[in-house]
């Protein structure tokens, strides 16, 4: 299982390269929410998202002969910049599946940081059996975006940095895609600061992680419809789905009218710009879906990579 002492490796491996990122306060939130809030900027992250501390933990900890080889991953678009930066930082070669839709801004950076781009149909097609197969037939080190404790460990770096700074929490919020981002911070979070409740947040239509604790069970939910495309995913990992099931006090949902109320709250009142996962958690806050709020919050902005045209078209 995954540990704190985990997580504190990761951040020795990832300091002076991942970014510290700046913990954000704002006045008028503290005001509208009735909380002291503390937002953890991971839009500020290299390559625009947390994705870039589970990724490059994972790939520093690969053999010589491994990174001689090379690596792979499968992405609708942040763990694919983040792989391909992380690999050419470590002198290794990347190749990402993604999505056809993904969004174009995270197509053209995923190969700016020199990876090939292989696209598949994530409506028909199983994107781990797909890259699972890839990366055996071209004997390279299969990276996953979450189902994977190094990764896990790498991404909950920012509960253990934010924690760190600010002090004992009585809630922390953060968006659940796949689960590695939320598994890692709340391993951390749980140990730093006792009694705290780690909440993940999900879009209403990608809610596989909601119907899977409450089953008991994780249920394929199948590929959502949703603007959250960070977010859009079938079935919890099977990894991070056993964590979070111990560790999670409660998953909330959101809609998209209200993921895009947060988007357009970060960019005029905090100066941030948000793609609509990184914005779920705030979301989930600012729409008031938290009850029994605690004096104290920590709320994890995942990430920001969204282009104009995109941004435009969401909040026009």
């Amino acid at each position: 299982m995954l540990s704190l002492e985990d997580v504190r490796e990761a951040a020795q491996r990832i300091d002076g390269v991942a970014h510290r990122t700046p913990v954000i306060t704002s006045r008028t939130l503290n005001e509208r929410v009735g909380a002291e809030v503390f937002l953890k900027a991971e839009n500020l992250q290299r390559i625009g998202a947390f994705k870039f501390r589970g990724a490059f933990n994972a790939i520093s900890r690969l053999s010589p002969e491994q990174l001689t080889r090379g690596v792979a991953a499968y992405s609708s678009g942040n763990h694919a910049q983040a792989v391909a930066l992380a690999a050419s930082m470590a002198g290794t070669t990347a190749v990402i599946l993604m999505p056809e839709d993904a969004p174009p801004t995270k197509v053209a950076a995923t190969k700016g940081y020199g990876a090939e781009v292989i696209t598949y149909d994530r409506y028909t097609g199983d994107r781990t059996a797909l890259a699972t197969a890839l990366a055996e037939e071209r004997g390279v080190a299969l990276i996953p975006p979450y189902d994977h404790y190094d990764v896990m460990a790498g991404q909950g770096t920012v509960a253990l940095e934010l924690i760190e700074e600010v002090g004992q929490l009585g809630a922390l919020l953060a968006p659940v895609g796949g689960g590695g981002l939320i598994a890692g911070c709340a391993t951390a979070a749980v140990e730093l600061s006792p009694g705290i409740r780690v909440i993940g947040v999900e879009p209403e239509a990608g809610n596989d992680t909601a119907l899977s604790l409450a089953a008991g069970e994780r249920v394929d939910n199948g590929v959502p419809h949703t603007i959250a495309d960070g977010q859009a995913i079938p079935i919890p990992g099977e990894l991070t789905f056993e964590i979070n099931r111990r560790l999670l006090a409660a998953v909330e949902l959101v809609s998209d009218d209200e993921i895009r109320a947060a988007m357009k709250f970060a960019f005029e009142r905090l100066k941030l710009v948000l793609e609509p996962s990184g914005a779920c958690a705030l979301a989930a806050l600012l729409a008031g879906r938290i009850e029994d709020l605690p004096d104290r919050v920590g709320v994890v902005l995942s990430g920001g990579n969204v282009g104009l045209e995109r941004f435009l078209e969401l909040l026009g």
